[in-house]
């Protein structure tokens, strides 16, 4: 039978060698320190990555809250598609809340508080469409009150609407700010967008807690996102020293065994022989 090359088993002598060496108490202990610091450092990353965040969404916000108002005609007809360059716009509003169909949102909150949000339909003078107005938060049913009378300017910021929701809920509940439910509950046209209310002038009537301004998506805040970069590289750093210090180590003690015969037997890897070793001749 021809007689297969033997393979080098230097790779493998060369694995082993590392891997023992990265089992010597010293190393683990080393390697133990490495996920400590690497978890610290994830820590840190994520702070800085939430700052970002945060940075940017009030970034945004306050750019939002220093437009000036406008006319909501000019900006949104009824029945129109909502833009996405309109989210979080300053408008205001000249009308009167209608009499009735005011609904309310539960299973929200507010600084922590669970509630409720209040849906008015807020007639505007200028088109005859309804608006929805988002006129407050209350933590009860019952809070919410009837809408003031009376010809009103509101102001508040526009906002697209919600996803259907199909959870079972009382009479007077709705699952989301749904403008395809509205539009088939109040009468009149509606304009594809709600407000979040800041302001009523004259301010009568019952006031609810008004619900801030929402954010529109942001991006991140590149030089915080950039330390949580550096804070994660710091950790996969650890873990490379780590690496070369017990790579560094195996290489040393092979140069030692190399160096000295006779003593490096103990560290060759046993090559099982078979039919491709020393053949009796026949």
């Amino acid at each position: 039978r021809p007689i297969l090359p033997r393979s080098d088993p230097a790779p493998c002598r060369t694995l082993w060698r590392v891997l023992r060496t990265a089992l010597k108490p010293r190393f683990l202990g080393l390697f133990g320190l490495c996920v400590v610091i690497a978890i610290a450092f994830g820590q840190l990353g994520r702070w800085q990555l939430g700052v970002a965040e945060d940075s940017a969404s009030r970034e945004a916000l306050q750019s939002a809250r220093a437009l000036t108002p406008v006319e909501l005609s000019t900006v949104l007809q009824p029945h129109a598609a909502f833009p996405g360059r309109l989210s979080t716009r300053p408008v205001t509003a000249t009308g009167a809340y209608a009499g009735e169909g005011q609904v309310l949102v539960p299973d929200r909150f507010l600084d922590g508080v669970r509630g409720l949000w209040v849906i008015t339909p807020f007639v505007v003078d200028t088109t005859g469409a309804t608006l929805p107005v988002l006129r407050g938060f209350v933590e009860e049913p019952g809070a919410a009150g009837a809408p003031p009378t009376g010809t009103i300017t509101i102001t508040g910021a526009l906002a697209p609407g919600e996803s259907p929701s199909d959870a079972p809920l009382p009479e007077g509940q709705i699952g989301s700010v749904d403008l395809s439910l509205l539009v088939n509950t109040w009468p009149g046209d509606l304009y594809n967008a709600f407000v979040f209310l800041s302001a009523e002038v004259p301010a009568a009537g019952q006031q609810l807690t008004k619900v801030p301004t929402p954010v529109a998506p942001t991006g991140l805040k590149w030089r915080n996102a950039a330390y949580a970069l550096q804070w994660w590289i710091f950790a996969a750093f650890a873990f490379w020293m780590w690496w070369r210090m017990v790579r560094d180590s195996a290489r040393e003690e092979r140069a030692h065994l190399e160096s000295e015969p006779g003593e490096g037997a103990d560290d060759a890897m046993p090559v099982p022989t078979g039919d491709n070793g020393a053949r009796e001749h026949a």
